[in-house]
Formats: structure tokens, C-alpha cells, sequence
């Protein structure tokens, strides 16, 4: 199956239409949309990769997510990826983009954050297994192996301005 990507340069700006697979095997930069989901008492869900999934069979992560569809914001995107994988319904805030440098390719990532009220129901081709954890549960787990190495770059992006007190950083570019 096809999925295309908009390919971009190094200042995240569209260059042409491609097939997702082609920008994977030739390194080729493209749009990744993620969101870290919070529970109303303000824990963080994690969440296992199946065995079977393509990328990071059996991996931790903290965001969900996906490629971004051609023509739509990292906001669009995360949102629909939200509704994908959790069957959640809401308005994903942006925290920041950056280059990350991927183990399997490099791409763009927009992680934005969402607090989720209702229940979840996780697609079991994206997720095997998930749980709320608090900020320093989390923060333990991304030193564990099995924690996605693009994940733990995403954290440490994403934890820096709390550790320092700052806001996070807006767009990059």
C-alpha cells in the first residue's frame, strides 16, 4: 500500500510528494505529528508497539502518532492520529517541532500535547498495551531499552523547558 508523504527540506518546507517507504529507505525528510496525552489528573500515557508493528515492534513510547497526510498541519495530523489510534476526540496543543534524527530516517516532528477525558480505546495494530504514568514514573522509563530511541529524543526535547522553568520553544525554522 502507498502512503504519501510530503517531503521536505531542512527548514521543514514542502518540496514534493513521495512515497512514505522511498523517504524511509533514502533518508529523506518528512512530516511526523505526535501527541503526548495527558489524563485530567495530569498523567502521562504509555503505551507498548505490538510485536508484529513495522517500527519499533514492542517499543515504549509516550506519544502517538504518524505521518503527516499531504496538505495537512502537524495540528491536523496529530489530531487525526489522535482519533486513529485512541479513538479520542480533541484539540491537540502545539508544543514544538524539530528535526529529529531518527533511528530508521530522519524526518520533522510537530509534538503537541492533549489532555483526554473520556476513556480510551487503543487500535491494536498501533498499541498492545498502554497505562497513565506520572511525570517521574516516565521520566524513569525512558532510560529502559525498550523505550523508542526517537521517543527518548522527543522527551528529552520535550522535558527541557520543564526542568529549566522555561516555556517550550515554538517552531523551528
Amino acid at each position: 500500500m502507498t502512503e504519501l508523504v510530503e517531503r521536505v527540506d531542512d527548514d521543514d518546507r514542502v518540496i514534493g510528494l513521495v512515497d512514505r517507504g522511498e523517504a524511509i529507505r533514502r533518508r529523506w525528510l518528512h512530516r511526523v505529528a505526535t501527541v503526548v496525552c495527558r489524563d485530567t489528573r495530569g498523567r502521562i500515557l504509555v503505551h507498548r508497539r505490538p510485536p508484529d508493528a513495522a517500527r519499533f515492534p514492542d517499543g515504549v513510547n509516550f506519544m502517538v502518532g504518524g505521518a503527516s497526510e499531504p496538505g495537512e498541519t502537524y495540528e491536523e495530523a496529530a489530531a487525526r492520529e489522535l482519533t486513529e489510534e485512541l479513538g479520542v476526540r480533541a484539540r491537540p496543543r502545539f508544543v514544538l517541532t524539530f528535526r529529529c534524527a531518527g533511528v530508521i530516517s530522519p524526518y520533522w516532528l510537530g509534538l503537541h500535547e492533549a489532555v483526554v477525558t473520556g476513556p480510551v480505546a487503543p487500535d491494536p495494530d498501533e498499541i498492545a498495551w498502554h497505562d497513565w504514568l506520572t511525570e517521574p514514573q516516565l521520566a524513569e522509563l525512558v532510560r529502559d531499552e525498550a523505550f523508542v530511541p526517537d521517543a527518548r529524543e522527543a522527551y528529552h526535547r520535550w522535558a527541557a523547558p520543564r526542568r529549566d522553568g522555561r516555556t517550550p520553544a515554538g517552531p523551528a525554522g
